[in-house]
């Protein structure tokens, strides 16, 4: 995508098309990377203000290690003027970009255990291991970035995504409950493994368009049980990791499967696996369903433990930790703009920091301040919404923002 910025606004790492502002003037020797801020103030002292940006060529830069982007060449002389500050960069242009890189390696690994459990071969868990402990340090440095990237889903590619996520937002519980790292590290690889069992199951059932068969749907439940052979057989899965993924179909009523598990013998581990995979399913797009908004997901999580399934104490634990607009979410505000939720008031939960992004009826993407809506008393929340409730997608989303500030 490409998007005109103000000089104030780029970011090293940002892909430079041309100087547009003032046009004419200056010209790059050729389009490239903006890999050190002397370049910025090299632009800035050349009075440059605005640069054509293409928001889909954007890296990630060791300032320390990179040579520098070609520089502008001066056609004619110009009054040279103060460097204006360097914008801080911001939550999505920062944080997203690191957190969404890491999500997207955990799909690539996901997606060569599917093969090699297909295939009757060995499961390589060195980068299991290395990107599970990693993505453990990013939620307990920061829970948020990866809580917005697992809303970033493609439709087609569930059976990766949703491993992914539910290992994400198990740890994010983990963590929020204080469990020890060593531990959340065990249960970050149980849940990115729970269900590499999927991959026995034919593609006719596991991505049938319609609702089961009772007999499709016995075979779809066998795949718990591919997963606990495939995991057995893997040198290297610690018993707590073998543990989580066992459980995460099992019910406290004792009607779950494959092993129909009295409520007794389910552990606090087993208990949470299991309400972060129905969330993750409840709320995830599918080829035969649209996804649910946050808070109808946690009604229903709320439903199956009053029916006894899920522990009623640990939904609300995980609603808590969660927020009740999770970061990532995206709200309609009284105010008739779309925003996406940034952070959570503990003290006031209903009232989340937000950031709007999107003007209703005329329909237009707009820059927008970040609000403290604890803050405010004539801009609240008036519903959770799905993006592509209006034609928008959370891809979309994220890239404006991340180039908006």
């Amino acid at each position: 995508m490409l998007i005109e910025h103000d000089i104030t606004d780029v970011q090293v790492g940002m892909y430079v098309v041309e100087i547009t502002e003032p046009k004419d003037t200056f010209t790059l020797t050729k389009p490239g990377v903006l890999k050190s801020e002397r370049v910025i103030e090299a632009l800035k002292r050349k009075s440059v203000t605005k640069l054509l940006i293409d928001t889909s060529k954007a890296v990630i830069i060791d300032e320390q290690t990179q040579p520098e982007v070609s520089r502008p060449t001066v056609k004619q002389p110009q009054q040279v003027s103060p460097a204006r500050p360097i914008t801080k960069p911001n939550f999505f242009n920062q944080e997203i970009v690191r957190a969404r890189q890491v999500f997207n390696e955990s799909k690539d690994i996901q997606k060569k255990l599917f093969h090699n459990a297909q295939h009757g071969l060995p499961l390589d868990m060195d980068p299991v291991q290395k990107i599970t402990t990693e993505s453990t340090d990013l939620i307990f440095n920061n829970p948020n970035a990866l809580s917005c990237v697992i809303n970033i889903r493609n439709k087609d590619e569930y059976l990766l995504e949703h491993s992914v996520s539910v290992s994400v937002l198990m740890t994010m519980f983990a963590v929020y409950k204080k469990i020890d790292k060593d531990i959340v590290n065990q249960l970050a690889v149980g849940a990115f493994l729970h269900d590499v069992g999927k991959i026995m199951i034919p593609d006719r059932i596991l991505n049938k368009p319609d609702r089961l068969t009772e007999d499709e749907f016995h075979i779809m439940k066998t795949h718990a049980s591919y997963s606990i052979e495939i995991m057995k057989s893997t040198p290297g899965i610690s018993p707590l990791s073998l543990e989580v993924a066992s459980l995460h179909h099992e019910k406290l009523n004792g009607e779950g499967y494959p092993f129909g598990v009295p409520a007794e013998k389910i552990t606090i581990y087993g208990r949470m696996i299991s309400i972060c995979d129905i969330f993750d399913a409840l709320t995830s797009h599918r080829c035969y369903k649209e996804g649910y908004v946050q808070v109808k997901a946690f009604s229903i999580l709320r439903a199956l433990a009053d029916k006894n399934e899920l522990d009623k104490d640990l939904v609300d634990e995980f609603i808590r930790c969660m927020g009740v607009y999770p970061v990532g979410a995206v709200v309609q505000l009284e105010s008739n703009r779309l925003a996406i939720v940034e952070g959570h008031n503990t003290k006031d939960p209903i009232r989340p920091l937000v950031k709007p992004f999107y003007h209703l009826k005329p329909d237009h993407f707009e820059v927008g301040q970040k609000i403290d809506l604890a803050t405010v008393t004539d801009d609240l929340i008036v519903k959770c919404v799905r993006a592509d409730d209006y034609n928008l997608n959370m891809e979309q989303i994220i890239e404006f923002l991340a180039h908006e500030g």
